[in-house]
Protein backbone atom coordinates (compact mmCIF):
# COMPACT_ATOMS: atom_id res chain seq x y z
CA UNK A 1 0.00 0.00 0.00
CA UNK A 2 2.75 2.14 1.22
CA UNK A 3 4.75 1.54 -2.34
CA UNK A 4 1.20 2.09 -4.29
CA UNK A 5 1.09 5.15 -2.69
CA UNK A 6 4.15 6.62 -3.46
CA UNK A 7 4.03 5.77 -6.83
CA UNK A 8 0.60 7.89 -7.06
CA UNK A 9 2.74 10.81 -5.52
CA UNK A 10 5.94 10.76 -6.84
CA UNK A 11 4.94 11.33 -10.54
CA UNK A 12 3.45 14.64 -9.73
CA UNK A 13 5.83 16.23 -7.53
CA UNK A 14 8.70 15.16 -9.91
CA UNK A 15 7.31 17.07 -12.47
CA UNK A 16 5.91 20.01 -10.03
CA UNK A 17 9.87 20.50 -9.18
CA UNK A 18 11.12 19.97 -12.79
CA UNK A 19 8.11 23.18 -14.09
CA UNK A 20 9.04 25.04 -10.90
CA UNK A 21 12.66 25.10 -11.80
CA UNK A 22 12.48 25.26 -15.55
CA UNK A 23 10.17 28.31 -14.74
CA UNK A 24 12.83 29.40 -12.12
CA UNK A 25 16.00 29.21 -13.68
CA UNK A 26 15.12 29.65 -17.19
CA UNK A 27 13.74 33.46 -16.73
CA UNK A 28 16.84 33.98 -14.48
CA UNK A 29 19.01 33.23 -17.78
CA UNK A 30 16.76 34.71 -20.10
CA UNK A 31 16.54 38.19 -17.48
CA UNK A 32 13.17 38.67 -17.69
CA UNK A 33 11.96 41.43 -15.66
CA UNK A 34 9.37 40.45 -13.23
CA UNK A 35 6.47 42.69 -14.70
CA UNK A 36 6.56 40.75 -17.73
CA UNK A 37 6.78 37.15 -16.40
CA UNK A 38 7.26 36.65 -12.84
CA UNK A 39 9.88 34.03 -11.23
CA UNK A 40 7.98 31.41 -8.70
CA UNK A 41 10.26 33.24 -5.96
CA UNK A 42 8.88 36.73 -7.11
CA UNK A 43 5.18 35.39 -7.34
CA UNK A 44 6.16 33.83 -3.30
CA UNK A 45 7.33 36.87 -2.62
CA UNK A 46 4.04 38.88 -3.57
CA UNK A 47 1.97 36.64 -1.89
CA UNK A 48 3.84 37.01 1.22
CA UNK A 49 4.08 40.78 1.20
CA UNK A 50 0.02 41.03 0.23
CA UNK A 51 -0.64 37.85 2.92
CA UNK A 52 -3.27 39.48 4.65
CA UNK A 53 -5.26 41.02 1.48
CA UNK A 54 -4.99 37.70 -0.67
CA UNK A 55 -6.22 36.09 2.50
CA UNK A 56 -8.86 38.42 2.93
CA UNK A 57 -10.11 37.92 -1.13
CA UNK A 58 -9.79 34.35 -1.30
CA UNK A 59 -12.29 34.60 1.67
CA UNK A 60 -14.40 36.64 0.08
CA UNK A 61 -14.48 34.40 -2.83
CA UNK A 62 -15.05 31.41 -1.51
CA UNK A 63 -17.88 32.62 0.53
CA UNK A 64 -19.06 33.46 -2.60
CA UNK A 65 -18.65 30.16 -4.30
CA UNK A 66 -19.77 28.20 -1.60
CA UNK A 67 -23.19 29.50 -1.79
CA UNK A 68 -23.56 29.67 -5.37
CA UNK A 69 -22.38 25.75 -5.43
CA UNK A 70 -25.00 25.10 -2.51
CA UNK A 71 -27.39 27.15 -4.48
CA UNK A 72 -26.71 25.37 -7.45
CA UNK A 73 -27.00 21.99 -5.56
CA UNK A 74 -30.77 22.72 -4.03
CA UNK A 75 -31.94 24.15 -7.65
CA UNK A 76 -30.34 21.44 -10.06
CA UNK A 77 -31.12 18.42 -8.29
CA UNK A 78 -34.66 19.52 -7.00
CA UNK A 79 -35.65 20.61 -10.83
CA UNK A 80 -34.12 17.37 -12.26
CA UNK A 81 -36.47 15.60 -9.93
CA UNK A 82 -39.34 17.46 -11.05
CA UNK A 83 -38.48 17.17 -14.80
CA UNK A 84 -37.75 13.37 -14.02
CA UNK A 85 -41.16 12.86 -12.19
CA UNK A 86 -42.71 14.23 -15.49
CA UNK A 87 -41.83 13.70 -19.00
CA UNK A 88 -44.11 16.31 -20.32
CA UNK A 89 -42.43 18.71 -18.10
CA UNK A 90 -38.91 17.70 -19.18
CA UNK A 91 -39.89 18.04 -22.46
CA UNK A 92 -41.18 21.55 -22.16
CA UNK A 93 -38.57 23.34 -19.87
CA UNK A 94 -35.11 21.37 -19.88
CA UNK A 95 -34.64 23.31 -23.58
CA UNK A 96 -34.81 26.10 -21.99
CA UNK A 97 -31.68 25.09 -19.20
CA UNK A 98 -29.89 23.83 -22.24
CA UNK A 99 -30.31 27.13 -24.13
CA UNK A 100 -29.81 29.25 -20.35
CA UNK A 101 -26.68 27.19 -20.40
CA UNK A 102 -25.14 28.48 -23.99
CA UNK A 103 -25.65 31.83 -23.20
CA UNK A 104 -22.00 33.35 -22.50
CA UNK A 105 -22.36 34.46 -18.99
CA UNK A 106 -20.58 37.83 -19.26
CA UNK A 107 -23.85 39.13 -21.26
CA UNK A 108 -25.95 38.47 -18.80
CA UNK A 109 -23.88 39.26 -15.83
CA UNK A 110 -25.03 43.03 -16.41
CA UNK A 111 -28.49 41.99 -16.14
CA UNK A 112 -28.20 40.80 -13.15
CA UNK A 113 -25.85 43.34 -11.74
CA UNK A 114 -28.81 45.68 -12.66
CA UNK A 115 -31.24 43.57 -10.74
CA UNK A 116 -29.73 42.02 -8.06
CA UNK A 117 -27.26 45.14 -7.21
CA UNK A 118 -23.43 44.80 -7.31
CA UNK A 119 -22.18 42.54 -4.93
CA UNK A 120 -22.41 39.46 -3.23
CA UNK A 121 -25.95 38.77 -4.59
CA UNK A 122 -25.55 39.00 -8.14
CA UNK A 123 -21.44 37.42 -7.88
CA UNK A 124 -23.41 34.59 -6.22
CA UNK A 125 -26.44 34.67 -8.50
CA UNK A 126 -23.70 34.57 -11.58
CA UNK A 127 -21.87 31.56 -9.96
CA UNK A 128 -24.67 29.43 -9.44
CA UNK A 129 -25.46 29.99 -12.92
CA UNK A 130 -22.47 28.87 -13.92
CA UNK A 131 -22.59 25.81 -11.46
CA UNK A 132 -26.53 24.79 -12.43
CA UNK A 133 -26.68 22.99 -15.58
CA UNK A 134 -23.70 20.08 -15.01
CA UNK A 135 -26.08 19.26 -11.61
CA UNK A 136 -29.15 19.28 -13.09
CA UNK A 137 -28.50 17.59 -16.46
CA UNK A 138 -25.98 14.73 -14.32
CA UNK A 139 -28.69 14.43 -12.25
CA UNK A 140 -31.89 14.18 -15.09
CA UNK A 141 -29.31 11.62 -16.58
CA UNK A 142 -28.82 9.30 -13.72
CA UNK A 143 -32.50 10.15 -12.55
CA UNK A 144 -33.39 8.47 -16.21
CA UNK A 145 -31.14 5.56 -16.47
CA UNK A 146 -32.40 4.25 -13.22
CA UNK A 147 -32.87 0.13 -14.26
CA UNK A 148 -35.87 -0.58 -16.00
CA UNK A 149 -36.81 -4.38 -14.42
CA UNK A 150 -35.94 -2.28 -10.42
CA UNK A 151 -38.52 -0.07 -11.47
CA UNK A 152 -40.99 -2.59 -12.78
CA UNK A 153 -40.33 -4.32 -9.86
CA UNK A 154 -41.53 -1.17 -7.39
CA UNK A 155 -44.60 -0.87 -9.93
CA UNK A 156 -45.51 -4.23 -8.73
CA UNK A 157 -45.71 -4.27 -5.35
CA UNK A 158 -48.09 -0.87 -5.83
CA UNK A 159 -45.35 1.84 -4.90
CA UNK A 160 -46.13 5.40 -5.74
CA UNK A 161 -43.86 7.56 -8.31
CA UNK A 162 -42.63 9.66 -4.89
CA UNK A 163 -41.88 6.13 -3.36
CA UNK A 164 -40.04 4.89 -6.20
CA UNK A 165 -38.30 8.47 -6.71
CA UNK A 166 -37.06 8.45 -3.21
CA UNK A 167 -36.48 4.74 -2.41
CA UNK A 168 -34.91 3.63 -5.66
CA UNK A 169 -34.23 6.32 -8.66
CA UNK A 170 -32.57 8.96 -6.40
CA UNK A 171 -29.71 5.87 -4.89
CA UNK A 172 -29.30 4.95 -8.23
CA UNK A 173 -28.91 8.63 -9.81
CA UNK A 174 -26.55 9.18 -6.92
CA UNK A 175 -22.48 8.37 -8.78
CA UNK A 176 -24.24 10.43 -11.66
CA UNK A 177 -25.12 13.68 -9.47
CA UNK A 178 -21.72 12.89 -7.66
CA UNK A 179 -19.80 13.47 -11.34
CA UNK A 180 -22.34 16.60 -11.71
CA UNK A 181 -20.70 17.91 -8.36
CA UNK A 182 -17.26 17.48 -9.40
CA UNK A 183 -17.68 19.41 -12.21
CA UNK A 184 -19.57 22.20 -10.87
CA UNK A 185 -17.38 22.82 -7.65
CA UNK A 186 -14.63 23.86 -9.67
CA UNK A 187 -16.67 26.18 -12.08
CA UNK A 188 -18.34 27.34 -8.74
CA UNK A 189 -14.93 29.46 -8.22
CA UNK A 190 -14.74 30.42 -12.00
CA UNK A 191 -18.30 31.47 -11.65
CA UNK A 192 -17.80 33.63 -8.81
CA UNK A 193 -14.08 35.26 -9.91
CA UNK A 194 -16.62 36.30 -13.43
CA UNK A 195 -18.97 37.82 -10.91
CA UNK A 196 -16.77 39.69 -9.23
CA UNK A 197 -15.32 41.06 -12.37
CA UNK A 198 -18.75 42.90 -13.25
CA UNK A 199 -20.09 43.04 -9.61
CA UNK A 200 -17.43 42.99 -7.59
CA UNK A 201 -16.43 46.50 -7.99
CA UNK A 202 -17.82 48.90 -5.42
CA UNK A 203 -19.81 46.06 -3.54
CA UNK A 204 -18.08 45.53 -0.53
CA UNK A 205 -14.99 43.30 0.02
CA UNK A 206 -13.18 42.55 -3.08
CA UNK A 207 -12.46 38.80 -3.87
CA UNK A 208 -9.67 37.56 -6.03
CA UNK A 209 -11.99 38.67 -9.43
CA UNK A 210 -10.99 42.30 -7.97
CA UNK A 211 -7.61 41.76 -6.71
CA UNK A 212 -6.91 40.41 -9.89
CA UNK A 213 -8.20 43.46 -12.04
CA UNK A 214 -6.56 45.38 -8.84
CA UNK A 215 -3.16 44.10 -9.86
CA UNK A 216 -3.52 43.69 -13.36
CA UNK A 217 -4.44 47.48 -13.73
CA UNK A 218 -0.75 48.37 -11.73
CA UNK A 219 1.17 46.15 -13.34
CA UNK A 220 2.07 44.11 -10.24
CA UNK A 221 2.00 40.69 -12.68
CA UNK A 222 3.85 38.99 -9.19
CA UNK A 223 0.54 39.27 -7.41
CA UNK A 224 -1.38 38.68 -10.47
CA UNK A 225 0.16 34.86 -10.44
CA UNK A 226 -0.23 35.10 -6.28
CA UNK A 227 -4.06 35.83 -6.82
CA UNK A 228 -4.55 33.00 -9.83
CA UNK A 229 -2.84 30.66 -8.30
CA UNK A 230 -4.98 30.99 -4.70
CA UNK A 231 -8.04 30.73 -7.35
CA UNK A 232 -6.68 27.46 -8.62
CA UNK A 233 -5.97 26.50 -4.68
CA UNK A 234 -9.68 27.04 -4.27
CA UNK A 235 -10.99 25.32 -6.72
CA UNK A 236 -8.41 22.13 -5.77
CA UNK A 237 -10.33 22.47 -2.06
CA UNK A 238 -13.38 22.06 -3.17
CA UNK A 239 -13.10 19.19 -5.66
CA UNK A 240 -11.29 17.19 -3.09
CA UNK A 241 -13.84 17.49 -0.63
CA UNK A 242 -16.65 17.13 -2.96
CA UNK A 243 -14.10 13.68 -4.02
CA UNK A 244 -13.99 12.96 -0.41
CA UNK A 245 -18.14 13.17 -0.30
CA UNK A 246 -18.03 10.96 -3.05
CA UNK A 247 -16.03 8.19 -1.13
CA UNK A 248 -18.20 8.36 1.98
CA UNK A 249 -21.44 8.23 -0.28
CA UNK A 250 -19.99 5.29 -2.94
CA UNK A 251 -17.30 3.52 -1.70
CA UNK A 252 -18.81 0.85 -0.30
CA UNK A 253 -21.14 -0.16 -3.17
CA UNK A 254 -20.18 1.99 -6.48
CA UNK A 255 -17.45 0.56 -8.84
CA UNK A 256 -16.20 3.97 -9.55
CA UNK A 257 -15.00 4.38 -5.88
CA UNK A 258 -14.19 0.75 -4.97
CA UNK A 259 -11.50 0.41 -7.89
CA UNK A 260 -10.40 3.78 -6.57
CA UNK A 261 -9.77 2.20 -3.59
CA UNK A 262 -7.86 -1.05 -4.38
Amino acid sequence: MVLKRKGTILPPVIAFIIVVGLWQFGLALLGTPAYLFPKPTDVVAAAIDNGPALLESAATTALESLLGFLLSIVVGVTGAIVLALSKPIEKSVYPYAIILQTVPIVAIAPLIVIWFGSGINAIVCISFLVCFFPILSNTLIGLNSTDQGLKNLFYLYSASRWQTMRSLRIPAALPYIVAGLKISCTLSVIGAIVGEYVAGIGGGRGGLGFAITFAAARLQTPYLFACGLAASVLGIVFFLIVNLLSKRLLGSWHESEMKAEK
